[in-house]
């Protein structure tokens, strides 16, 4: 690397102007990656729920409806307004009363059922019907237009109207979050740095590492609005070592190679290159954990932050090197005293009384373990935003109006009988928590026969394999009230049809419980055996492993539990993947300080002496890089209205201050437990000291002989 180093250092200018062309294709590429606002839709495609989606779209040319609460209008003006909202572009059919009667025929003609489904006093229901899935691109503009052109006594609700808002929410708030992220971490570079224009050089690489990594997301096609607003604030928090650890490096090698700052950089890059390697595949490895998740937003946001993580690598020994040489002077003129005081004596303070830190680690391990297990999460999408957006008011409504939360479809396979379809139907609605329960017949009676149905309504209702049934059911989506309903309408529909199915929003939300209760074991099991073995080969320690691991997951134990004293629920993306950022960005905390004990152990130092080193010299690093992790995530967990994002970033930024604590105050404390475990299971611990003693045996068997 020091002749590639070389190689840099002397074409610093075309490294910045190569850096700067690369800005094109990068912000193309960014333009060209759909951002997906809805999580369901990352749902395995093996599930019956998915298949069923597909069925909609294909069979039925539908993939997504909205109720349309209306209040206090005339049934001659709802009728008009029915009319505007199916000429509305990708939408394919509104269902509501005249659907099947004249608005001049009394409402009281209408079966009872349907009666009850789509009216309530003065308010009116109906159903409009899309011809795409729920978070495509047409089916969110076709809310946005039947918002447009209902008044306010119309609401729309439905899952494609909570997408639409996410989506207004997050393209508002995205550009802030960069902004607050790279301020918060401004101000702690001007404090950890020791000249005002490097914290600018450090973000400007950063940020366009960040770029290049939004731009080459075009290969998969599209990525999560998640996966999109924490990529730069992750980015920023876990690759901002890097950075420092080349200044400083820099900083050392002019000293050594005084008047050749090439020279001095082209040995830096070498340095940095081989130390950031060796950081980087850790934080690497908790990312990757996240592709072995079934539910493939994990996917999404591993592929995105580890190939984030690499571009950082590269932009740190490329394009900073450039830019630093080439405003050195710059550096130089606005270098001022370090405003961070020394860490001498706190450290000295903490590796004396490690008993003490001991002995509240024993305590706050059982309580923290209790916690973390008993977490509960929460998987209603529409939770996780304000309660003043119009999806949520409109569902509030809905609920209040019609006392209704949820519409399920049961997808009925052809080949049962008229009387068959009417004692399924009437089974459904004897089920805890449904109010009513639609099928073909209900729209002109059971009495009367098929021939009646209306060509329209069949054409919508009927394809060549599957019939169309609607489901109301009291339960909110993502309780336990709405998943025991679901398992037993399952019950009841395959006992009629084996090959029928029961889709929706709650029986997807349902799936993806049982999917991610699954994968969070799984993520936290991968990313912890990665990151052991990683340990295992760098310190060439059977013990190690275990020590560093264990401190990083009590700090992980003790960030997750927080939520549950407080008495809160936890957006269920937030607990799988909070794991593994943790433990993969935070654990370098704890290599970086176990890297010296190792050396001052081989030198033959003694136990407490190696350990107050390692500790010394390695606290300022572990506070700084904790400090940037921290401000990359606080201000924004603070900021968004979206909880899906604003869970993730507060996990992440009381995590990096936890680990931070830990690693400073805990992992001194298993070093002087542990040390002779550690000395006899690892390679490169008291190596020296061991020969010296051999010396020392040897001259005193000398001196016997001589006397």
């Amino acid at each position: 690397m020091i002749k590639v180093g070389k190689w840099i250092a002397k074409h610093k200018i075309l490294i910045i102007i190569i850096g700067i062309a690369l800005l094109i294709p990068s912000y193309l590429g960014m333009a060209a990656t759909r951002i997906n606002y809805d999580v369901l839709s990352y749902l395995p495609d093996t599930l019956e729920t998915v298949e069923g989606q597909d069925i909609m779209v294909d069979q039925f040319g539908m993939g997504a409806f909205s109720m349309i609460v209306v209040e206090d209008m005339e049934l001659k003006d709802v009728a008009a307004l029915k009319e505007k909202i199916e000429a509305v572009d990708h939408v394919k059919k509104v269902l509501w009363y005249d659907s099947v009667l004249d608005v001049s025929v009394p409402v009281e003609m209408l079966p009872k059922d349907l009666r009850e489904a789509f009216f309530n006093g003065d308010a009116t229901m109906m159903i409009a019907l899309f011809d795409n899935t729920t978070s495509s691109e047409t089916s969110m503009e076709a809310v946005t237009q039947i918002r447009k052109i209902t008044s306010k006594n119309c609401f729309v609700s439905g899952m494609t109207g909570i997408v639409t808002d996410i989506k207004q929410i997050a393209l508002k708030e995205m550009p802030i979050y960069v902004v607050i992220a790279s301020c918060l971490s401004l101000v702690v570079l001007l404090l950890a740095m020791d000249s005002l224009v490097v914290p600018i050089l450090f973000l400007l690489c950063i940020g366009v590492a960040v770029l290049y990594n939004l731009g080459s997301n075009i290969f998969l096609g599209q990525i999560s609005y998640i996966t999109q607003a924490l990529t730069a604030v992750l980015q920023l928090g876990v690759t901002m070592d890097y950075s420092i650890f080349l200044l400083n490096s820099y900083e050392e090698n002019k000293k050594r190679f005084e008047g050749d700052k090439e020279r001095a950089m082209a040995h830096a890059i070498n340095a940095t290159f081989k130390s950031v390697i060796g950081s980087s595949i850790t934080t690497v490895a908790g990312f990757i954990a996240l592709c072995f998740m079934t539910f493939s937003l994990g996917r999404d946001m591993g592929i995105v932050m580890a190939k984030g993580v690499v571009i950082g690598v590269l932009c740190c020994v490329t394009l900073l090197p450039a830019l630093v040489l080439t405003f050195d002077k710059a550096i130089e003129k606005t270098t001022h005293k370090p405003l961070l005081p020394s860490f001498d004596k706190a450290s000295a303070f903490i590796t004396k009384h490690y008993k003490i830190w001991l002995i509240i680690f024993l305590v706050m391990l059982f309580p923290a373990i209790h916690g973390n297990n008993n977490l509960k999460n929460y998987y209603n999408i529409d939770k996780s935003l304000p309660s003043t957006l119009d999806s949520n008011v409109a569902n509030a409504k809905l609920q209040e109006t019609f006392n209704m939360n949820n519409v399920h479809m049961v997808l009925l396979k052809k080949g049962l009988t008229s009387k068959e379809k009417t004692e399924m139907l009437a089974q459904i609605k004897d089920v805890d928590g449904v109010k009513w329960a639609l099928g073909m017949d209900s729209f002109v009676g059971a009495a009367f026969p098929d021939t009646m149905i209306p060509g329209n309504l069949k054409k919508m209702l009927e394809s060549d394999e599957y019939e169309m049934e609607f489901i109301c059911s009291k339960y909110k989506t993502a309780t336990d009230e709405v998943n025991n309903q679901i398992d037993e309408i399952q019950k009841i529909v395959k006992g009629y049809s084996p090959d029928s199915m029961v889709i929706g929003e709650a029986p997807l939300t349902k799936d993806l419980q049982d999917v991610t209760d699954v994968d969070l074991k799984t993520v936290n099991t991968i990313s912890i055996l990665a990151i052991f073995i990683i340990i295992l080969v760098v310190f060439k320690s059977i013990s190690l492993p275990f020590i560093l691991v264990a401190v990083i997951e009590f700090a992980i134990f003790v960030n997750m539990s927080v939520p549950y004293y407080q008495g809160k629920e936890v957006v269920f993306v937030a607990s799988i993947v909070i794991g593994c950022i943790q433990l993969g960005a935070t654990v370098d905390y704890a290599i970086l300080m176990t890297s010296r004990y190792q050396k001052e152990r081989g030198l033959g130092k003694s136990k407490k002496e190696s350990i107050a080193i390692a500790h010394k010299t390695s606290m300022k690093s572990i506070v700084i890089s904790g400090c940037s992790f921290f401000a990359a995530t606080f201000g924004v967990g603070l900021y968004t209205q979206v909880d899906m994002i604003g869970s993730i970033t507060n996990l992440l930024s009381r995590g990096a201050v936890i680990s931070t604590l830990v690693v400073l105050f805990i992992l001194p404390a298993m070093f002087m437990i542990f040390d002779p475990l550690i000395c006899h299971t690892s390679i490169g611990f008291a190596k020296k000291k061991t020969t010296e003693k051999k010396k020392t045996v040897i001259q005193g068997f000398q001196k016997r002989s001589l006397l």
